[in-house]
């Protein structure tokens, strides 16, 4: 098979998705990497029917690869995830919406372009988590204890764009992460962002069944094959506090290979579900060598 993977600066040398395109070489395909953020791409030879059996997204919320993964799709190619899934997870205030409109159990969410504009939001809420609507792997959550802290230098993320606040979920400083690769389940836990001073060791652990209906109902609801779920066990039970497109699939058996089968398994037959329609009925509940692979860089 023919692939392209879309690989943002920021993950030049992650081992995902790098290991897994070396993998997929490895078993003989033929993988193109294109580096959206510091390459001239031609649009219009690249996005060609034929040229490649699927594409593959790994970038950062907001980068320009979701505009080329979009561009192949509405041209009728193969991609992975969905595109439509892909940008219903990467806006953090739409996946909100999204899942709470699809009975999955997120937190109340408010949105604001500045920071002040959340002293608006009744001080019962309070503590807040406020984040970057197209924020990624934990960086610039906050904690903000009470309305007047707001204003307190460092309160907010740094940068323009949308933000959304979350009332803070009690729990014990531990983040369940869940992920799924084409169906099957694994769970790994890790210290919260907004408890950095406890010492949680990363370790797989077992997934209750209350969980796991919640992970695979992520994946239905938002049409996703490869993803994660960052859970917190709170006081009325699993909260969904962040979902993110091809995650970094860490602790999981065999991860490589796993996903790297799922891709060819889904560039063959095509993603397995339809991206998020919002109008639906509620739901019950190191750089490669240019010689590994053939990049254009």
């Amino acid at each position: 098979m023919r692939l392209c993977f879309l690989v943002e600066e920021q993950y030049r040398y992650d081992g995902m998705p790098l290991d897994v395109i070396r993998q997929l070489t490895a078993w003989g395909h033929r993988v193109d990497v294109l580096w959206p953020g510091r390459s001239l791409l031609p649009m219009s030879e690249l996005i060609q029917v034929g040229r490649h059996d699927a594409w593959v997204l790994k970038t950062v919320s907001g980068g320009p690869g979701l505009t080329l993964l979009e561009a192949a799709a509405t041209v009728g190619l193969t991609t992975v995830n969905d595109a439509r899934a892909i940008r219903g997870v990467r806006d953090k205030a739409l996946a909100a919406v999204i899942a709470r409109s699809r009975g999955l159990p997120v937190p109340v969410t408010y949105a604001a372009a500045r920071l002040e504009e959340f002293a608006a939001i009744p001080e019962a809420d309070f503590p807040l988590v406020v984040k970057p609507a197209d924020g990624s792997a934990g960086r610039d959550v906050r904690l903000v204890a009470t309305p007047d802290r707001l204003s307190d230098p460092g309160a907010g993320p740094a940068g323009e764009g949308l933000l959304i606040a979350q009332p803070y979920v009690p729990n014990s400083g531990t983040d369940l992460k869940v992920y799924c690769v084409d169906g099957e389940l694994y769970a790994t836990e890790r210290c919260s962002p907004l408890h950095p001073g406890r010492a949680v060791p990363e370790r797989r652990v077992p997934l209750t069944p209350e969980v796991a209906r919640i992970a695979a109902e992520i994946g239905t609801v938002f049409g996703l094959d490869l993803y994660g779920a960052d859970i917190l066990l709170g006081p009325d039970g699993p909260v969904i506090v962040d979902i993110n497109d091809f995650p970094s699939f860490r602790q999981v058996p065999d991860a490589v290979a796993r996903v790297s089968a799922a891709v060819l398994r889904l560039a063959r037959t095509g993603t397995g579900r339809p991206g998020p329609t919002p109008t639906a009925a509620p739901s019950p509940v190191p750089d490669p060598a240019p010689a590994a692979v053939g990049g254009t860089r």
